[in-house]
């Protein structure tokens, strides 16, 4: 019987064996150097003592008269290049398929069934959606970093969009506030009213594709500790995609500010956060925390020096949202 056959007819037997992941005909190795002699070379994980292995795990020395040799491989794995899975934090870049980019803000939790979820604003996560607009679908691919910081489909898909708080637009013919305005706001928040003319919040969630995927840990901050309302002078800070960790206090509260949306409209927000914490384009969907990495608010504007967050117990009670996992 030739080597060739004495390898076809005993490979199934001696891949059954512990440790051994192939089988071939190669030159004996002995003392760490190669001989002329050919023999049965068993490849396996890693070199075992005799005295650990079972009677059927052990490489005869000679089968059908050929004499054997056990080598060390390590397990085989086929080459191909692995999608990038670093796990993503809270602070860094993230966005809807068809934005730039914006900052993966908090992990969150769904209040009704306990889902761990990624939290930011609509404009990042839902590509500044009305709702109505077919600027964002739910499921749309959201992508970890966003497209402008090289984020493409399908190996930097993250998460899908789950849910957002639609963004309300004002026509051209009512671009300022007026008292007019903001008295018809009021009347539409009864039950039965128009659709509402201002916003309270610019967010939104997406479902990671696997929660492993995310960690809740803020770079560069910390994991947040529960949440609080801001009040005047409260010492912030937030980790952005752009300016990193930046710190600041709280200038005003109850605020009604008006924001630009380029392309996509002009939008009226109440009931906001306005500081002094730095920020610039790309940390919009950062959370912001006081110094026990309490939850504060959602960051979402800026403007020379200010910025701009939506009220945290806003965003979760319109999410329906948590921020710590219900025990």
């Amino acid at each position: 019987m030739t080597m060739q056959i004495t390898l076809a007819a005993n490979a199934p037997q001696l891949l059954n064996k512990a440790n051994v992941v192939g089988v071939g005909v190669g030159y004996k190795t002995k003392g760490g150097r190669r001989t002329p002699r050919l023999s049965l070379t068993v490849l396996v994980e890693q070199k075992v003592p005799l005295a650990e292995l079972g009677p059927a795990d052990i490489v005869p020395a000679f089968i059908a008269g050929y004499p054997t040799d056990v080598v060390a491989s390590g397990a085989f794995q086929a080459l191909s290049v692995a999608p990038n899975l670093e796990i993503a934090a809270p602070g860094m870049s993230i966005g809807h398929y068809r934005i730039t980019a914006g900052t993966f803000g908090a992990v969150v939790f769904d209040a009704t069934t306990g889902a761990q979820l990624i939290l930011s604003n609509n404009h990042v996560l839902a590509n500044s959606s009305n709702g109505r607009d077919q600027r964002a679908f739910i499921g749309d691919p959201i992508l970890q970093p966003g497209p402008i910081d090289g984020g493409q489909l399908p190996e930097s898909l993250i998460a899908t969009l789950l849910r957002y708080q639609p963004l309300n637009f004002l026509s051209t013919s009512a671009s300022r506030l007026t008292a007019a305005l903001y008295a018809a706001e009021t009347r539409s928040s009864q039950p039965g009213s128009a659709v509402p003319l201002t916003n309270i919040i610019d967010a939104a969630v997406a479902k990671p594709l696997a929660n492993a995927l995310v960690t809740p840990e803020i770079k560069g901050i910390g994991q947040v500790t529960g949440t609080r309302e801001a009040e005047l002078d409260l010492p912030l800070q937030k980790s952005g995609r752009t300016t990193g960790v930046t710190t600041g206090s709280v200038l005003l509260l109850n605020a009604v500010v008006r924001v630009s949306y380029g392309s996509a409209g002009t939008a009226i927000f109440t009931d906001q956060v306005v500081s002094d914490i730095a920020s610039g384009p790309g940390d919009s969907g950062s959370l912001v925390v006081d110094s026990e990495r309490k939850a504060v608010g959602l960051l979402f504007a800026g403007g020379d020096n200010l910025t701009v967050c939506n009220r945290i117990a806003q965003v979760e009670r319109l999410l329906d949202v948590q921020m710590l996992a219900s025990r």
